[in-house]
């Protein structure tokens, strides 16, 4: 999966993605990673976030969902 281009898709749809690596959980050996998505084509200021071990376990939580909204990602 080529990670920019479904952020770049994301963001042509209105989604605001930020991403975040945690140096403590990281060290902590829990869940450093976070997404959160946000923005106009989600409802009611709806956000969609994951935590976990990879940034790819966060897209694998995330995009599925964000795709029941309508919104378009590439493979």
């Amino acid at each position: 999966m080529d990670v920019l281009r479904v952020m770049e898709s994301l963001a042509e749809q209105g989604v605001t993605v930020l991403f975040k690596v945690d140096a403590e959980r990281m060290r902590d050996a829990t869940e450093p990673w976070t997404l959160v998505a946000s923005g106009a084509p989600l409802r009611d200021d709806l956000l969609v976030r994951a935590d976990a071990v990879s940034l790819e376990a966060c897209l694998q939580v995330c995009l599925p969902r964000l795709r029941e909204f309508g919104l378009v990602i590439p493979e």
